[in-house]
């Protein structure tokens, strides 16, 4: 498997995105927030490291079960998007404050009409497993969206309605198939969250936001 994005967070630590980049990464997803206040501490510094290297920039926003508007509030003060900016909605399990499916469609719903462009949304189980709970006008609109699936394995299990995976999370925390890490940055445990893309570096960049 070849990584192509990295996502991280300040549980990670960064020595070199040169070096990164230097290895075949192209781009950077950075935790910016979560739920209605907090904000990634590392994010705005990172962000200047990764455009020094020439890595693609992305932002998600880990969900809570908090009102959805104060949660896009904090998202858009923390990520300040540009108009190459990728902007993520993590939808995982956060088991002490879940957003539910329907809290995801809204967020992605009130993202669109802030950003005036699409958002992307990072699920795998919690996705699949919420899906069936929402009309057919919701998850219409929900799969119309790119998924960064989390799949960790040698095979990729789209959620219902989902044809493909735009990114795929193969592996974080050392379970998955190799790599689990590359140059540059340090997981903390047995591996970074690493993804990979199907298409070109050309192809990644036009799609990117």
């Amino acid at each position: 498997m070849q990584p192509r994005v990295a996502d991280i967070s300040h549980h990670n630590v960064v020595e070199d995105l040169g070096a990164a980049a230097a290895a075949g990464l192209w781009g950077i997803i950075h935790k910016a927030s979560q739920g209605r206040a907090y904000v990634d501490p590392d994010y705005t510094g990172r962000r200047k490291l990764a455009a020094a290297a020439g890595l693609l920039w992305g932002a998600y926003h880990f969900n809570t079960g908090d009102p959805v508007p104060l949660q896009i509030d904090n998202f858009l003060k923390a990520a300040q998007p540009d108009d190459e900016t990728l902007m993520v909605l993590d939808f995982e399990d956060n088991r002490p404050s879940n957003m539910s499916a329907q809290q995801a469609v809204e967020f992605l719903h009130l993202l669109e009409q802030k950003l005036g462009r699409k958002g992307a949304i990072y699920s795998g189980n919690r996705l699949k497993e919420t899906m069936g709970k929402l009309g057919p006008e919701d998850r219409a609109y929900l799969t119309s969206h790119r998924l960064w699936l989390c799949q960790y394995g040698p095979v990729a299990h789209l959620p219902a309605g989902f044809s493909n995976c735009w990114l795929w999370q193969y592996t974080g925390d050392g379970v998955g198939p190799p790599p689990h890490n590359i140059p540059g940055i340090v997981a903390g445990n047995g591996g970074i969250d690493l993804n990979a893309y199907a298409g070109t570096r050309e192809q990644l960049a036009m799609e990117w936001a």
